[in-house]
């Protein structure tokens, strides 16, 4: 097996992991030059839609050589609406580095990360990047994140300042001074005199902690004994393989400053490739999973894919498939290899059924059960917008792209409703679909129309009449004649539609009472509001027919005339479906949380501290389906973008006034213009 270590980069948006990336790759010498964010030259956010926003909007792989162990790197999104290229990196990664820039106030946005982290049983460190520029002091930063953390958050560095700039880091492992240099390794110092104190405090906290998992340190510290280094780092690096601590390193990922220490860290603390593999019980043959999934505009399909157990080669045989081709990423360079060993990241060409989160078994069939891999579930879908293509021809195309589209990333994806006749492209937020629309643009040539969904409301009626119904036409032949009465009334809400026949006497033909129905049927899918109508009663009661002209046609139609004319006597009112939801976000929100739900005519059912998540609130309420439409953005905004929710339809309600007059007259103008 040989000697790498994989690791993932997350952490919220702005943190700078594209910017460390970079800087790591610079440092270990792979590449020659830096790029930047800012000029669109990096390794990472090689995607034309991230370069676009400057952002990074889907994975970027790419590989380091640091003292003599080869490092791969997944660099992952920021931006909640992108959390599931992220969560699909992580599970083959063998442990990740959370990257944040020190701001007290947005702490909050760690908590979803750490979670993930610490349920997934991923070891993570924190690195604390932009520190020199900060005002912020780590004993200040520290508790906030610590409030977001499962996992006890462990200081393992002092920044140096010279007044507001921080000029280099003491390692409180070794007890040693650094000051930064620009472009190379910091240089060793003498310890400043001035921050003595604070490392004595700092390095005093950081042993007690490692205590709670070594009986021979609590020992040692209670008799005022000092460890030795090496058993320090041992304690360490097995309390972070374990997960039991989160080391938090510092630095300024543009300088390079403590660039080239996380390199050493990430080598000496992060578990050999073997390690989760064993914990998850992954024996057997050769087997990889894949992390994201590429459509390239024109090279293929590839799979990024991590294998976890044995060697695959070029050509051979997974999942029923011929692999056709394999290659190291490093951004959007490809490098061809003939073979992959346990613990590599490698992309996979042309495996058209492999799907992102897929375990991939040599010689044989996709596994499942116990025998895959676990995946990272995609989070729920929050935002949709109504599509369609601009132009008429590209509909074929544009149903092939946003196939391909999904397989890339299982968080967004099409739902058809042919009920409201409208396609819904849904997924995590506006820029989330904003960047699928760029890419059925930039990679397909598919140019998309978008709006709101449609809101399936629909009608019922308030009270019963009586209406009779006539269709007769004389042509030069045979004619046609239909004649029924029947009674309309309404149903409790939720009843559904029911039709009894009570002709006596064979005044209506029995074989016809299924055309009457059928013409009944027929007319409720749109009642006189311009919806289909629901919880109604039809009776058929009496009729007549024509021996010669009567048939099945001149019944439907007479039913249809029937109720087209009964049914505007009967009360109409409008239906909208109430959504139950339930609202996550931090107990700090609550609040806000609640008066957003109000905001939006929705009814407060209650709230409660959300289980397994430490100061976390869910708000349960009903709310209707047309405005739940854009909840997310606002949701987002007031809870630093990591509140979210779920939905599920609770029941039909009565919507009167003004609002009720709105979607009657936009249904009105819809029809009219079809």
């Amino acid at each position: 097996m040989p000697d790498v270590r994989n690791v993932a980069l997350v952490g919220p948006s702005l943190g700078g992991k594209t910017t460390l990336l970079e800087s790591m790759l610079f440092a270990a010498g792979a590449i020659g030059r830096k790029g930047s964010v800012k000029e669109g030259n990096t390794v990472g956010d090689s995607a034309p839609e991230a370069r676009e926003r400057n952002m990074s909007t889907e994975v970027s792989a790419a590989r380091a050589a640091f003292e003599g162990v080869t490092i791969n790197i997944l660099d992952c999104p920021g931006s909640i609406e992108f959390q599931a290229e992220a969560r699909n990196a992580l599970m083959g990664a063998d442990a990740a580095v959370v990257v944040y820039e020190p701001v007290v106030e947005r702490a909050a946005t760690l908590g979803p990360i750490f979670k993930f982290l610490e349920d997934n049983a991923i070891p993570h460190m924190v690195f604390v990047n932009k520190m020199d520029r900060a005002s912020t002091a780590i004993r200040d930063l520290l508790p906030a994140m610590q409030e977001v953390s499962p996992t006890p958050l462990l200081i393992a560095q002092v920044p140096i300042r010279d007044g507001e700039e921080v000029t280099g880091y003491v390692d409180l492992i070794a007890e040693k001074a650094h000051a930064y240099k620009p472009g190379g390794a910091s240089d060793p110092i003498a310890m400043p005199a001035g921050v003595k104190e604070r490392v004595d405090e700092a390095r005093r906290m950081m042993l007690e902690a490692l205590a709670d998992f070594d009986d021979d340190l609590l020992m040692k510290l209670l008799e005022d004994e000092v460890p030795s280094i090496e058993e320090v780092v041992g304690d360490l690096r097995a309390a972070f393989r374990d997960g039991k601590v989160a080391p938090v390193l510092i630095g300024a990922a543009e300088r390079e400053n403590g660039v080239r220490r996380l390199l050493r860290e990430i080598v000496t603390w992060t578990p050999e490739p073997g390690a989760r593999a064993a914990r998850h019980g992954l024996e057997g043959p050769p087997a990889a999973q894949v992390l994201k999934t590429f459509n390239t505009q024109h090279g293929g399909k590839l799979s990024l894919v991590r294998v976890w157990r044995g060697a695959i080669g070029d050509g051979e045989t997974v999942n029923g498939e011929r692999i056709g081709g394999m290659y190291r990423m490093q951004g959007s360079g490809q490098d061809k290899i003939d073979r992959a060993e346990a613990g590599d990241i490698v992309a996979l060409a042309r495996l058209g059924n492999a799907r992102t989160g897929d375990t991939l078994a040599v010689g044989g069939a996709a596994p499942s059960g116990e025998a895959a891999y676990p995946r990272a579930e995609p989070p729920p879908r929050l935002y949709g917008l109504s599509i369609h293509a601009a132009r008429r021809d590209d509909e074929v195309k544009m149903a092939t792209a946003l196939q391909r589209i999904a397989e890339e990333d299982p968080s967004i994806g099409p739902e058809q409703d042919p009920a409201l006749n409208q396609l819904v492209l849904w997924g995590q937020g506006d820029m989330h679909l904003q960047v699928a629309f760029a890419k059925l643009r930039n990679r397909y040539g598919v140019e998309i129309a978008s709006g709101r969904p449609r809101v399936p409301y629909r009608e019922a009626i308030r009270k019963p009449t009586a209406q009779h119904g006539r269709f007769k036409r004389q042509t030069g032949g045979s004619g046609m004649f239909g004649d029924v009465r029947i009674n309309i009334r309404p149903l409790p809400r939720g009843a559904g539609f029911e039709f009894t026949n009570s002709v006596t006497g064979g005044n209506i033909p029995r074989q016809y009472i299924p055309a009457v129905e059928a013409g009944v049927k027929e007319y409720l899918e749109r009642g006189p509001l311009g919806f289909p109508v629901v919880d109604v009663a039809v009776e058929v009661f009496d009729g007549k027919y024509h021996d010669v002209d009567s048939n099945e046609m001149a019944f439907k139609l007479a039913a249809r005339v029937a109720m087209s004319e009964g049914m505007p006597n009967c009360g109409p009112i409008l239906l909208e479906p109430i959504m139950e939801v339930r609202i996550h976000a931090p107990n700090t929100a609550t609040s806000r949380v609640q008066q957003l739900v109000t905001g939006r005519r929705g009814q407060l059912l209650g709230f409660e501290a959300r289980e397994g998540w430490r100061g976390w609130d869910t708000v349960t309420a009903h709310m209707p389906q047309g405005e739940i439409q854009d909840l997310i953005s606002e949701l987002r905004s007031l809870t630093q973008g990591v509140g979210y929710f779920s939905v599920a339809f609770d029941h039909l309600q009565e919507l009167t006034g003004r609002n009720a007059d709105r979607v009657v007259e936009d249904r009105k103008g819809e029809l009219e213009a079809a």
